[in-house]
């Protein structure tokens, strides 16, 4: 049964109303209200990448007050960013997701709303107002409930680009946990659209409410998943000649093809485009095309997608060390099989050469001390550094991968386990830079980065490109477990 469409609202517009919702919800002036009145959050990933940001966006505008089908509630999106409060820091640190955000809202802009920049002063006070991250939230719950030392709320979550909270519940029952930055909010898994590794966290799809989402599949974007999912459950339909696609839809529009052109290449990365990317990007595409906006005009999808892409290479110029092995972060726990030890994993992704970073720490023991105080301070026994880049010397697009066990015993054991099994999956070599770089250069680096003291650390290039965290992850993860 097709749903009746959202009322027109601008992107901005709904994105200020959740976030009063939120702060009605948590300040207790929704506890007593019926459950038709208590939102539901839409919950990215921890690397709070553009995929991740993006995708809960475009979901909650159109999911709000329009599923459950039984009882519609308010969608309220969360940027799972425990450290960086919605503001100047957001921008700084997610500065493409800054670029598609305004690329959407300011072209075309709607009648009477201020046109913004991508200025700190203008993005700052934009991202302030209408964008809810993990950090906002616990300053929120500090400032209604700082006298309530004990002070636990329960919330209902719909996890997109990824599907299992890293904090289960204690009692094991599946689809519930917290997060990290919130250890006092017991969400509630009510929903998922997810292209990762199955987590066996889920609670059963029976269970969920009627018209509830519970996808997991492979796609190069969650975000072609989420438009695909909006299209199935009739909340996002197609427009025709003529019925031109509104100024607000088209919005969403290339607000959701933005992460979907970058995890793809344009669509070019023919080891990641599944028929879920194309077909989003086709439908996408044709929503622009019927848009009173542009009809009449040539939009230009190749500008569009250089635009965020040159903001995303050069994201990391602005940040420390510190910064950018966090930006793209994730971390798991294992259980090692012979002594039931726990195995905390971390890895970190960046769009730059290991040289580049090493230049920028100082020296290549002084990026290994950085990425030690690191993995310390989130009590690590294994770190891995994963890179993808396009070589300045020939074009080619390259991955590195550095492992690094924090002690010995278990750590160690997983990731030579790790290199025996995955060399030839991944084409692992010696490492040798692919950049413009000296034999010395390049001999300093592998010295430093393969060793077996203090710690043990490797680095390799990884000659199947193919290979991303969504696959390196879990090969690292089952050696844990095998020992």
């Amino acid at each position: 049964m097709a749903r009746s469409p959202p009322s027109l609202q601008s992107l901005l517009r709904f994105l200020k109303q959740a976030r009063q919702t939120h702060l009605s919800f948590i300040s207790g002036a929704l506890s007593t209200a019926s459950r038709t009145e208590t939102p539901i959050y839409v919950v990215g990933n921890p690397s709070a990448d553009l995929d991740s940001a993006i995708s809960v966006i475009v979901y909650s505008y159109f999911a709000h007050n329009r599923i459950p089908i039984d009882c519609p509630r308010p969608h309220i999106p969360l940027i799972n960013l425990p450290n960086v409060p919605s503001g100047p820091e957001l921008r700084r640190l997610r500065p493409e997701f800054v670029k598609a955000f305004c690329l959407a809202t300011t072209t075309p802009s709607v009648e009477g709303e201020d046109v913004w920049d991508e200025t700190p002063e203008s993005a700052g006070r934009v991202l302030h107002e209408h964008v809810l991250t993990v950090a906002d939230f616990a300053a929120h719950l500090r400032q209604y409930h700082a006298e309530l030392t004990d002070h636990r709320m329960t919330a209902d979550a719909t996890l997109l680009d990824w599907n299992a909270l890293p904090h289960r519940a204690p009692d094991g029952q599946r689809g519930k946990g917290s997060i990290d930055g919130l250890p006092s909010v017991d969400f509630c898994t009510v929903g998922c659209i997810d292209h990762h590794v199955v987590e066996g966290f889920l609670p059963p799809a029976e269970s969920l409410p009627r018209g509830q989402p519970l996808l997991v599949r492979p796609a190069g974007s969650c975000t072609s998943l989420v438009v695909l999912t909006l299209r199935e459950l009739d909340l996002w339909q197609a427009n025709t000649e003529d019925n031109a696609t509104s100024t607000e839809t088209m919005q969403l529009t290339k607000l959701a093809l933005a992460p979907i052109l970058i995890d793809t290449t344009n669509l070019t990365a023919k080891d990641k485009v599944t028929d879920a990317d194309t077909d989003a990007v086709h439908f996408l595409l044709s929503q622009i095309d019927q848009c009173k906006y542009t009809r009449g005009s040539s939009w230009d999808r190749d500008a569009f997608y250089k635009q965020i892409l040159h903001a995303k290479q050069n994201s990391l110029e602005l940040l420390t060390v510190d910064e950018i092995l966090g930006r793209d972060y994730k971390q798991w726990t294992e259980t090692a099989r012979q002594d039931s030890s726990s195995i905390q994993i971390g890895f970190c992704s960046m769009v730059k050469s290991i040289p580049w970073i090493v230049r920028k720490a100082g020296s290549p023991e002084a990026f290994l001390d950085a990425l030690q105080a690191f993995a310390k301070r989130r009590e690590l026994g294994i770190v891995v550094v994963m890179t993808a880049f396009t070589s300045t010397q020939d074009g080619r697009f390259c991955r590195e991968l550095v492992a690094c066990a924090l002690h010995d015993g278990a750590a160690v054991q997983a990731l030579e386990v790790f290199t025996a099994q995955a060399s030839s999956q991944l084409g692992l070599q010696e490492w040798n830079s692919v950049e413009d770089d000296s034999e010395d250069y390049s001999q300093a680096i592998r010295s430093a980065f393969n060793s077996d003291a203090p710690v043990w650390r490797r680095i390799w290039l990884q000659n199947d490109v193919t290979k991303s965290r969504k696959q390196v992850a879990p090969l690292v993860r089952g050696a844990a477990t095998s020992q």
